[in-house]
C-alpha cells in the first residue's frame, strides 16, 4: 500500500469532540454564500419575476434540506452509512439515467442534467461526486484489510469509476465528468494503491479526452478563445470579459453592497457560474481575500480531520470531500478570472443552485462525522484481527489507552 498512512496520532480526550473550527468555517462559507447571492440576484429576480428574493427563497430551501442531509451524515454511525452506501449508488445510477428520460429530464442549452422532482429540480451528478468519493472511501479501506496480496485488484473501484463517469459525460456535463475523474485519480494515489495502476488510466484517459473535446465544437471554442482572447470578445469570452471588468471596478474596498453593482448588469446569469465577480465587485480586493482566508481555514481544518481520524474510511472519505469542495471553489474562481478555459463548473456554497448546495452541506456532515472520531466504531472495526493485532493497530491509531 506504500508509505501513506491515515491513522491519527490524536489524544484520547479529543475524541467524539466536534471540531469547532470547522463547523464555524461552514457557517461562515454558507452566510457569505447566500449574502452574495442576494446582491448578485436581486435585481435580476425583480425584473425578470418580480421576486427579488425569489433564488435566496429557493437557496434557502435547498439549504433545508441540506441541513437535514448534513444531520444524518453528522450524527449516523459509520457503519451504517457503509451498509447504505449500495442504495445511494443504486439511487444515483436511477437518477442518472433519468436524465435520458423525456418524460423526467429537463434539458438546457442542449445538456441533459436535471431530474424533473416534485418539489423542484435536482442535477444527479453533483450527488455522484458525494457517491463515488464515499464508494472508493470504503473500498481502499476493504483493499487495505485484504491479506492475500494477489486477491487485490482495484478494478471492481475503475469500474464504478468509469461507469459514473461515462454516464455524466453522456449527459453533456464535461466538466463535472472531468473534475470527478481528476477527485477520483486523487483518492487513488493518497489510498497508496501502486501508481503502477494510474498508467492504464492515462493511457486510455487521455486520448479519450481529446476525442471528446473534438467531438463537440463548443468545446473547441471555449478552448480557442481561452489561447486567443482577443478573437472571441463577443463570444465566447463575453461572460469572462464582462466579468473581469467586475472584478476591476471593485478595486481595494469594493463599490458596497447595495450601490448599483453596475458591472453585473453585463455577466448573463452572473448568480450561477460567476458569482464570484459578484462578491469580488461588492467587497474589492479586501472581499477577495477574505473569502480565501475563509476558504483555507475550511480546508485546512477539513484535510486535518481527514489524517486524524482513527478509521481508514473516515479518513479516505473526508479528504475526498474536501478535496471536491476545495478544488471545485478554485477552478470556478480561476474560470471567473479567466486563467482557465470556462468550465461551468459551479462555486459550492454561493452559486445557485439547489443540487448544489444540498450535496454540499451532506459533504460537510460527513467531514464533521469523521472529525467526532469514533473510538467504539474502531475497537469494532478490528475485531477480525487477532488480539496482538488488534491491540497493535489501535495502539497505532492513539486508541491503545482507553483498552
Amino acid at each position: 500500500m506504500g508509505g501513506y498512512t491515515f491513522y491519527p496520532d490524536k489524544p484520547i480526550s479529543q475524541y467524539k469532540k466536534s471540531d469547532a473550527g470547522l463547523i464555524v468555517s461552514i457557517i461562515l462559507m454558507w452566510g457569505i454564500g447566500v449574502g452574495t447571492l442576494f446582491v448578485c440576484s436581486s435585481a435580476y429576480c425583480g425584473k425578470v419575476f418580480g421576486d427579488e428574493l425569489l433564488l435566496v427563497k429557493r437557496q434557502f430551501f435547498a439549504s433545508a434540506m441540506g441541513l437535514g442531509g448534513l444531520l444524518f451524515f453528522a450524527f449516523a454511525p459509520l457503519p451504517k452509512i457503509r451498509k447504505i452506501l449500495p442504495l445511494l449508488m443504486l439511487v444515483c445510477v436511477v437518477l442518472l439515467l433519468a436524465t435520458f428520460i423525456p418524460a423526467f429530464n429537463e434539458e438546457r442549452n442542449g445538456a441533459k442534467r436535471w431530474v424533473k422532482l416534485p418539489f423542484f429540480r435536482f442535477q444527479p451528478s453533483e450527488l455522484a461526486k458525494f457517491v463515488v468519493i464515499l464508494y472508493l472511501a470504503n473500498f481502499f479501506d476493504k483493499y487495505q484489510k485484504e491479506k492475500d496480496l494477489e486477491e487485490r485488484s482495484v478494478f471492481p473501484a475503475v469500474m464504478v469509476m468509469c461507469l459514473f463517469v461515462i454516464l455524466i459525460f453522456a449527459e453533456k456535463d464535461f466538466s463535472t465528468g472531468m473534475f470527478l475523474f481528476l477527485v477520483c485519480l486523487l483518492l487513488f494515489f493518497i489510498s497508496g494503491i501502486k501508481t503502477l495502476w494510474l498508467l492504464p488510466m492515462a493511457v486510455i484517459g487521455l486520448p479519450a479526452l481529446a476525442m471528446m473535446i473534438v467531438w463537440e465544437p463548443y468545446r473547441m471554442e471555449r478552448i480557442a478563445g481561452y489561447l486567443h482572447p482577443e478573437q472571441f470578445s463577443q463570444g465566447v469570452n463575453y461572460q469572462t470579459n464582462a466579468s473581469l471588468r467586475a472584478i476591476g471596478a471593485g478595486g481595494f474596498w469594493g463599490q458596497g453592497i447595495g450601490n448599483g453593482l453596475t458591472k453585473l448588469n453585463s455577466i448573463p446569469e452572473v448568480q450561477a457560474d460567476y458569482i464570484f465577480a459578484g462578491w469580488t465587485e461588492a467587497m474589492g480586493f479586501v472581499g477577495v481575500a477574505l473569502y480565501f482566508i475563509v476558504l483555507c481555514v475550511f480546508a485546512y481544518r477539513g484535510f486535518k480531520c481527514s489524517f486524524m481520524t482513527p478509521d481508514r474510511f473516515g479518513a479516505i472519505g473526508t479528504f475526498g470531500c474536501m478535496a471536491s469542495i476545495f478544488f471545485q471553489s478554485l477552478a470556478n474562481v480561476a474560470v471567473v478570472c479567466g486563467a482557465i478555459p470556462s468550465t461551468g463548473i459551479p462555486l459550492p456554497f454561493f452559486s445557485a443552485g439547489g443540487s448544489s448546495m444540498i450535496v454540499t452541506l451532506c459533504m460537510c456532515g460527513f467531514m464533521i462525522n469523521a472529525a467526532r472520531g469514533d473510538v467504539d466504531y474502531a475497537e469494532d472495526y478490528f475485531n477480525e484481527d487477532s488480539y496482538d493485532d488488534k491491540l497493535e493497530v489501535l495502539n497505532e491509531a492513539g486508541v491503545y489507552e482507553r483498552l
